[in-house]
């Protein structure tokens, strides 16, 4: 497919880069630089590095003042879930951003677009342009804006590592040992929707469901926590 403008992205996300070139940069595929080397364009990997760092950061920094009674420990687990590919990745699809990328024929054929790997890539590399261009204090303002209401509205929860904090609550509590399985799912294979029951002591039971097997059972574990709490 023909990427759309990035103007569009611009005007769509409020933010308007005084570099264009980082811009570009930013969705230019190394694949798609292989392919045009006489007109000498960059690819996005150095500014990925960057944009790795900045979202790091911004993070950590999000997460010091919103959870102030969180324990170092588990502040990190959390930040490592929330800049993982996976995240990153819905990040990116939550912007769009495969509209805009310029990929080479090939991976274009091969289906690059979607591809989970890429498009976490890009979304750093978006971030990092945006860096070098208007400094941390923007960077923070659109991932406030556009990132972190989405942790904080919980629907994204699979960065909670519910699964790690139950396996501490049962192993303390119960001393028992836990089971996941995945008891249903449906929908077509760009929006399937799976049901994980996790089991604890092959008697206690609860189920959850998301879009992907792993979110699903994050799902379960958080809804078998509450069910030992109420107890």
């Amino acid at each position: 497919m023909e990427p759309k403008p990035l103007s569009d992205l611009e005007h769509k996300l409020k933010v308007t880069f005084q570099q264009s070139e980082l811009l570009h940069q930013a969705f230019t595929h190394s694949s798609y630089v292989n392919e045009h080397q006489k007109e000498h364009i960059t690819d996005n990997e150095r500014l990925e590095f960057l944009g790795d760092a900045v979202l790091e950061l911004a993070v950590s920094d999000f997460l010091y003042h919103k959870q102030a009674e969180m324990p170092e420990g588990e502040m990190t687990r959390l930040r490592a879930n929330i800049v993982c590919e996976e995240s990153l990745y819905r990040f990116s699809a939550e912007l769009q951003l495969q509209n805009y990328v310029l990929l080479g024929k090939g991976e274009e054929r091969t289906g690059g677009r979607q591809r989970q790997a890429l498009l976490a890539d890009v979304f750093e590399a978006f971030l990092g342009a945006m860096y070098i261009d208007q400094g941390m204090d923007v960077c923070q303002q659109f991932l406030e804006e556009h990132i972190f209401p989405v942790l904080e509205n919980d629907a994204y929860s699979y960065v909670m590592d519910y699964k790690t904090k139950l396996q501490e609550m049962v192993q303390k509590e119960k001393g028992g040992n836990l089971f996941y399985q995945i008891i249903d799912e449906k929908g077509p294979a760009h929006e399937k929707e799976f049901r994980a029951e996790v089991t604890v002591n092959d008697e206690d039971k609860a189920i959850g469901k998301g879009r992907t097997k792993k979110t699903a059972e994050q799902f379960a574990a958080k809804a078998m926590i509450q069910k030992i709490q109420r107890t």
